[in-house]
């Protein structure tokens, strides 16, 4: 894009080599097995991104929502499932520290964090609330000098692997007064409960945090009382454009398979690339996915320079997402039945997509935020 900094640009380079090198050999034995490729995740604190929004202070790399999209697209043509858990870590557990939490804290969990020797997941989402993350009932309640927090997390990516949790807590009757805590496993702060087994996603391990009496410090809290409801959205809008980058990686994967097999696969007598079918195919799986390139990037470069909102992040979240599930359908298409089989990349691609139309927000959910503001927009 001619907006990328020579910075950014050499980002997207070093990322590409890394996903050729260290993520895409092994992303089909991850899906199969349902593991967790936590080599290529402790790397990724090696070359820097884990940390690519946080301070330099903190050993982060300072850079904003765009290049961390760009680093989404990147390892997201090679495993979404690794992707979602570097999206998990990165943007869920050190960005939201590095924007909302103390000096303190700040200097106690980000460096390892970035490091990648402490991995990091965020508990919104419980059994019986997910759209209506503000609902959440997982309680910390004052006793003393700590809190007692109860409840359960439910969906968490990284859940099983985590060092660290930022959890969102119910700390007050009212709706809105929810209130956040950076808990430690290893002061016994959380369990993990079982593995959840999932039609997507399977190389990015997802589990339940169970909370019952835990007693936990009152340095853990973040910021004050009832005051992280901001903390929330600001960070859904993030989380939102750069899931949207996972997306994107599928949909030019995709593309990128297809290209290699219309030239090679023969069909009476001809490459099936010589078909004006298959041709017609091709060009509106590329046509959308250069459409969809250039209104991300575009939204998280406005991002950067301040000019967010839940509008655009919304936008980006429902249309890109969805966009890219009608390329993986037609690239299954374009394959036949090999496009149908576990022998090609395409079925894996489109189940991993499928869920960047659920998480960080439904497209239902979505198309209500987009709706309601516009509208009352209009009405003023």
């Amino acid at each position: 894009m001619w907006y990328f900094s020579d910075e950014e640009k050499q980002l997207q380079e070093v990322c590409k080599d890394f996903a050729r090198k260290e993520i895409l050999p092994h992303a089909e034995k991850h899906d199969t097995d349902e593991t967790f490729n936590i080599e290529a995740f402790k790397k990724m604190g090696e070359l820097g991104v884990l940390g690519i929004t946080a301070d330099p202070e903190y050993g982060g790399a300072g850079m904003g929502c765009l290049a961390a999209t760009i680093v989404m697209e990147e390892f997201g043509k090679a495993c979404p499932g690794l992707t979602l858990s570097f999206l998990a870590h990165s943007i869920l557990a050190v960005n939201n520290i590095e924007n909302n939490a103390s000096d303190e804290q700040k200097a106690k969990y980000l460096p390892k964090l970035v490091t990648g020797e402490h991995i990091g997941c965020m508990g919104m989402s419980e059994p019986e609330y997910g759209s209506d993350a503000v609902g959440i009932q997982t309680r910390a309640q004052k006793d003393g000098d700590h809190y007692l927090i109860n409840g359960t997390k439910m969906w968490i990516t990284n859940a099983q692997y985590s060092d660290i949790a930022y959890v969102y807590t119910r700390t007050g009757e009212e709706r809105k007064n929810l209130s956040t805590f950076i808990l430690e496993k290893a002061k016994g702060h959380y369990d993990v409960g079982k593995p959840i087994h999932k039609m997507g996603m399977r190389g990015s391990p997802t589990g339940e945090l169970i909370f019952e009496n835990s007693k936990v410090e009152k340095e853990h809290l973040v910021g004050k009382e009832g005051d992280s409801v901001y903390h929330m959205m600001k960070n859904l809008e993030i989380e939102r454009l750069t899931i949207a980058g996972i997306s994107l990686g599928i949909a030019q994967a995709c593309v990128d398979q297809c290209l290699k097999y219309a030239n090679e696969r023969k069909q009476f007598g001809k490459n099936i690339g010589d078909y004006q079918l298959i041709q017609k195919m091709i060009a509106e799986m590329a046509t959308e996915t250069e459409m969809m390139r250039n209104f991300l990037y575009n939204l998280c470069y406005r991002y950067d320079r301040g000019e967010k909102g839940p509008v655009t992040a919304a936008m980006a979240k429902l249309q890109v997402p969805k966009m890219a599930t009608k390329i993986a359908l037609d690239a299954i298409q374009l394959h036949g039945g090999y496009g149908y089989s576990r022998e090609f990349p395409i079925e894996r691609l489109m189940r991993d997509n499928k869920l960047n139309e659920i998480g960080a927000g439904t497209n239902e959910v979505m198309i209500m935020i987009i709706a309601k503001n516009l509208l009352k927009e209009t009405a003023q």
